[in-house]
């Protein structure tokens, strides 16, 4: 297993914000007593052109020269555009190392998939999964697919690849809830919107369901949103996952052959970092 990690991503925060540098400053030492066989890499970050195969160039001028909040859950911060192209390149070089035949995780601040071509929010600046995916077609994989198990709808991943018939996405999601997309499903984008309180093993099965047919799509490359907030104790969504349905989510990766490539999303409780390390320890 190798980690994508650079500890400047812990350089911004906002009083109270739930996306805050404790979820990586927990997670680290944790991975690292308990795995001291994974090796740890730090990112370069991502090019303009990297960024421009799914952003606006308006768009990323906005994130270089901001001087005002997006919206009240994204702020500006100093230096932002320079945190969010080493996450952004985090995931890029995540799916690089999958592709050259390793397990990659890339363990980075800000998220990235409700970031849409031209709009930050919902703490994403750039869609790090969907330049990662855009920029391994220009690399060797002819086929991406990009399984999204974040509580929040992947709508701005969605809304990038869509036209893309190259890439194949499932997002499997609370509704309703933030950021109130996610119910309908076309071409290659299949939405699995589950109420509030769905039971965990109807909520495991449903993503056990997306991957499989992601599978079917014969990519030569998956690329995960790894989002942790469906957990039950998670403090933004009413989902029901315990800790060991994570170890599920990470067992069925290491049941199939795809180069595969994770990228951290959400997850907001005190305990995320054992549900990382219990997805990924199953994995493994």
């Amino acid at each position: 297993m190798i980690i994508f990690h650079d500890e400047s991503c812990l350089a911004y925060s906002a009083p109270a914000h739930p996306e805050r540098p404790a979820r990586i400053t927990r997670s680290v030492p944790l991975l690292k007593e308990r795995h001291p066989d994974w090796e740890w890499r730090i990112p370069k970050p991502a090019s303009e052109a990297a960024l421009l195969r799914a952003h606006s160039r308006d768009h990323v001028e906005r994130i270089r020269n901001a001087t005002r909040d997006f919206d009240a859950d994204t702020p500006v911060y100093p230096k932002i555009y320079e945190h969010a192209l080493r996450s952004a390149g985090a995931a890029i070089e995540a799916a690089r190392a999958a592709l050259s035949g390793e397990r990659a995780f890339s363990l980075m601040r800000p998220p990235g998939h409700h970031a849409t071509q031209n709009r930050a929010m919902g703490f994403c600046y750039f869609n790090n999964i969907a330049i990662a995916a855009l920029d391994a077609l220009e690399d060797s994989a002819r086929r991406v697919a990009i399984w999204d198990f974040d509580a929040h709808h992947g709508n701005g991943t969605e809304a990038i690849v869509a036209n893309n018939s190259r890439i194949a996405f499932a997002s499997i999601h609370q509704f309703p809830g933030y950021p109130g997309t996610g119910t309908k499903s076309f071409a290659h984008v299949t939405n699995y919107p589950l109420g509030p309180g769905t039971p965990r093993n109807q909520h495991v099965e449903m993503a056990k369901w997306a991957l499989e047919k992601l599978v079917a799509f014969n990519p030569d490359l998956l690329l995960v949103s790894a989002g942790f907030d469906a957990y039950a104790c998670d403090p933004l969504v009413q989902m029901m996952l315990e800790r060991e349905d994570f170890s599920t989510l990470g067992e069925f990766l290491h049941k199939i052959d795809t180069p595969t490539a994770v990228i951290l999303e959400g997850g907001y409780s005190e305990d995320l970092p054992e549900l990382i390390d219990a997805f990924l320890t199953a994995w493994t």
